[in-house]
């Protein structure tokens, strides 16, 4: 499965929200030292019910806009 997702750093409250095919999550860590990343990861692993390790970070690593996956 794969998922598209927009994030935004540095935010005052974190949220998950679906527009479409993308996820808009909003994360309190910064995107300094993969803080932000490895929360996504770990918001993306709640919603979908799966280990953290399952949700994989493909594309956007440096970037606000990523493509997961998720194995099963």
């Amino acid at each position: 499965m794969f998922i598209k997702i927009f994030v935004t750093p540095g935010a005052k409250r974190e949220r998950v929200e679906e527009k479409g095919e993308t996820l808009l999550i909003a994360v309190r860590e910064p995107a300094a030292q993969n803080r932000a990343n490895t929360r996504v990861r770990e918001l993306v692993a709640l919603r979908v019910g799966k280990p953290v390790g399952a949700v994989r970070i493909l594309t956007g690593h440096h970037s606000r806009a990523k493509m997961v996956s998720i194995s099963s």
